[in-house]
């Protein structure tokens, strides 16, 4: 399975790591690699505990941008 994953860097120059299709699932890393490897273990954690909590993952999703004028 794929997952969207959102990636910033913090204040502290850390990188989040962030699924939006699935609430609450966030991490963190030093690095770009360290925090895709971390979102990827939050993720198999959360689909595990999706029952139990209550909730499904969407049918379908699409990924896309929004173009702003500032």
């Amino acid at each position: 399975m794929r997952f969207p994953v959102v990636l910033r860097p913090d204040e502290q120059g850390w990188f989040v790591a962030e699924c939006p299709i699935i609430p609450g699932c966030i991490s963190q890393g030093r690095t770009r690699d360290e925090a895709l490897a971390n979102i990827r273990e939050a993720i198999e954690l959360c689909l595990e505990n999706r029952e139990s909590e209550g909730w499904e993952l969407p049918g379908e999703y699409e990924v896309t941008e929004v173009k702003i004028s500032a």
